[in-house]
């Protein structure tokens, strides 16, 4: 989930860190940079260094795998001679075997990534630098996207495995990148490494080559990017920024659905249909969105059933008959591409809903929906799953009529207009330990996805569950004054529910869109299922944001997480 950068081209420290700000949001527990003359590392966010010109250079924002967050375990790191230097995104999962064999090296770090840096220079004691790739393609296991830079040399060496990358193509030399974010404001000229990837880039061009091929030069194709992803931060912090986007970004969706993608959703409407069985596939907030486009599906007569990415191929029998529909908002999400990788082969076929163009899940897609909300700069999806909701919901229409999605966002602006309301319901909760989020139908997907809000953002410990399920085990947590929010859209079992926690002593916060006497309601001004899920969904990223402020919480960067999940 790291962030790296490698550039070829005449810059300087400073232009080089701008681009490595822009992929912060995949780790900030340290960050390093090395170039011909200037070698820094430090713990946390990506502060300024001396500021030197350069014709090459390496940077890397990491999120913690191998070894604790210290200086010494910041990327980049260097073999014992202090000549090759490099950076790596990924996890080589026999580092302690590589390791074992590389006799007399001294290791400065705990991670898995100086291994390579020391296996490089064994291996380039007695063979070039491509013999040396096909030992290391040969030798790891595991993922990685790795851009090397040996002293001396004018060329960086990238490779991929599993882990993204991307080189961006200007006039004045290339930039090797985790993703387009990086280099999106200098080029739309962008080349995505394939699996098994080995390319040398410098300055004045680039070569290709393909592991299983005797190291021909491969024939790349630039695509034209068109999405800079560029954000102008106006406000305390992006997650409230992304909150109050959400109507906006519904918009610009249900127009795209409506006009450029309109084709991409009838072919997906027809893959559904000649399918025996449909399965979703996704992790964390994506899953919560894929649980409510089942509800939607299945209440428009389409069957469909969905998986948690970690444990689908444990889990899910898959064949030519099945189609499979990739849910995630980087496009990146490991797991996810875990779970698809043979499926093709077993005869399915896959879709996907993702936010970011070109992204690897994308290109692995028969047909891949956009679902437009614009770049998140926040760890904690906001728009992004509210848009995967509505496009999910959007394809369930196209098989019972249509939907009036103008309802949704007013739903969601009524919602931010109680704001105040919702601040000072936070004051209360900051220094509460537990909390416990009931819903149950098309409201239970809601209530897993604030609970998770909450314990990502505002570091609360708390629990989304079917209210059904409270009186097997869970009522026996609930103690004198206890907070639960209870989602109530008019179903007369979430209130007994309500009553079941309110008589032991519980506090009961209602989310509801009628009158209640169980609380002091947050009102949801919603009549129909998508209106109301949507809005309470957006009450309870209020809530947490404003629980987080109360606590003076990281918001935008919370501890131990980042946005782009791109290890198992």
């Amino acid at each position: 989930m790291c962030g790296i950068i490698g550039v070829a081209k005449k810059t300087n420290t400073e232009e080089v860190l701008g681009m490595l700000k822009r992929l912060e949001y995949r780790g900030y527990d340290s960050f390093g940079i090395a170039t011909d003359s200037v070698f820094e590392k430090e713990v946390g966010e990506i502060k300024p260094v001396q500021n030197s010109e350069c014709n090459m250079a390496i940077a890397h924002t990491r999120w913690a795998t191998h070894g604790s967050v210290t200086r010494e375990n910041a990327h980049p790191h260097s073999d014992c001679s202090n000549k090759i230097f490099l950076v790596h995104n990924g996890i080589i999962s026999n580092y302690q075997s590589l390791k074992a064999g590389l006799k007399g090296h001294v290791f400065k770090s705990e991670t898995d990534t100086e291994v390579i840096a020391h296996f490089f220079e064994e291996k380039l004691k007695t063979m070039d630098i491509k013999e040396a790739v096909k030992e290391f393609f040969r030798a790891a296991a595991g993922e990685f996207a790795i851009v090397l830079m040996i002293k001396g040399d004018s060329n960086l060496y990238a490779l991929k495995r599993g882990s993204p990358l991307s080189l961006g193509v200007t006039k004045d030399g290339n930039i090797l990148a985790s993703d387009i974010y990086a280099f999106s404001d200098k080029t739309q000229d962008a080349i995505f490494f394939h699996e098994d990837e080995f390319a040398i880039i410098s300055k004045a061009g680039y070569e290709f080559y393909r592991m299983y091929d005797d190291l021909e030069p491969q024939k790349k194709e630039i695509t034209k990017v068109e999405w800079s992803g560029t954000v102008e931060k106006k406000y305390d912090h992006y997650m409230i920024k992304e909150i109050y986007e959400q109507p906006e970004a519904i918009e610009r969706l249900q127009l795209s659905l409506q006009s450029a993608q309109k084709e991409k959703l009838e072919n997906l409407k027809e893959m559904i249909k000649q399918s025996k069985r449909t399965v979703f596939v996704a992790s964390g907030t994506s899953y919560h969105a894929t649980l409510l486009g089942v509800y939607f599906l299945n209440q428009a007569g389409v069957e469909a059933h969905t998986m948690i990415a970690s444990e689908f191929q444990n889990f899910y029998l898959v064949d030519k008959d099945t189609l499979i529909i990739a849910v995630s908002q980087s496009g990146e999400t490991m797991d996810v591409i875990e779970a698809l990788h043979g499926m093709k082969g077993k005869g399915a076929k896959i879709a996907s809903f993702v936010n970011v163009p070109y992204s690897t899940i994308q290109r692995m897609s028969n047909v891949s929906v956009n679902i437009e909300a614009g770049q998140e700069i926040c760890v904690a999806s906001t728009k992004a799953f509210t848009n995967q909701a509505v496009g999910l919901a959007y394809l369930a229409s196209l098989f019972n009529g249509g939907m009036d999605f103008q309802k949704v966002t007013n739903s969601i602006k009524h919602i931010i207009s109680q704001e105040q309301k919702i601040k000072e319901i936070a004051k209360t909760l900051k220094k509460k330990e537990d909390m416990y989020i009931i819903g149950r139908g098309f409201l239970y997907p809601v209530a897993r996805e604030v609970a998770l809000k909450v314990k990502e953002i505002s570091y609360i410990h708390a629990e989304g569950m079917m209210g059904g399920e409270l009186k097997h085990g869970t009522l026996a947590l609930i103690e004198k004054d206890t907070p639960v929010i209870a989602l109530v859209n008019g179903k007369t079992e979430i209130v007994s529910n309500a009553m079941e926690i309110k008589a032991r002593g519980g506090r009961i916060i209602p989310f509801t869109n009628s009158d209640t006497t169980l609380g002091d309601p947050i009102n949801i001004n919603a009549e129909d299922e998508l209106s109301f899920a949507l809005a309470a969904t957006v009450a309870g990223q209020l809530l947490t944001y404003h629980i987080a402020r109360e606590k003076n919480l990281p918001i935008d960067k919370p501890r131990n997480l980042a946005k782009s999940v791109t290890v198992k």
